[in-house]
């Protein structure tokens, strides 16, 4: 099991998320590096993502799409705020229309990635994604937010075997 602890905090307007691997950090940041690998989890299992747009820069873009099992194809965007590769990752993170634009009517959030090499050469990941209101970070638990990362998280598993 990847996921070791979810918290929530109203107070900071934060989501945290850690999740411990049995790979190098070097390994684990691929995940996020690798637009391939990104989207055989970036997304859970009943909605596997397809990235377009794959810049790992700061400034840099990145845009998807996930597929449900009705077809349905929800999109995303990050726009990529800082990059110390292989150890932190920034960036802004939503929603887009149809035509992969940022959608106005849904929360903007950041999240911030660290990865922390462990003593036995495994990799701490601990992820922060911070809401600019309260009632956005409602809207996105009351989405699915922490069910759907915690079963995108558990699909890494796989990919570093």
């Amino acid at each position: 099991m990847s996921v070791t602890s979810v918290h929530k905090n109203p107070e900071a307007l934060a989501m945290s998320i850690t999740a411990t691997f049995d790979a190098p950090v070097e390994q684990v940041w691929r995940v996020w590096a690798d637009p391939r690998k990104l989207e055989r989890w970036w997304g859970p299992p009943t909605y596997p993502a397809t990235v377009l747009d794959h810049e790992l820069t700061p400034g840099g873009r990145v845009t998807y799409f996930m597929t449900g099992s009705e077809g349905d194809q929800p999109r995303g965007w990050w726009r990529v705020l800082a990059v110390e590769s292989p150890h932190r990752l920034e960036f802004e993170d939503g929603f887009a229309d149809g035509a992969g634009e940022p959608d106005p009517n849904m929360p903007t959030t950041t999240t911030r990635v660290s990865l922390t090499e462990l003593e036995d050469g495994g990799t701490i990941m601990a992820i922060e994604t911070t809401f600019p209101t309260l009632e956005a970070m409602e809207k996105m638990v009351a989405m699915g937010m922490e069910e759907g990362m915690t079963l995108a998280i558990g699909q890494i598993d796989g990919l570093l075997s």
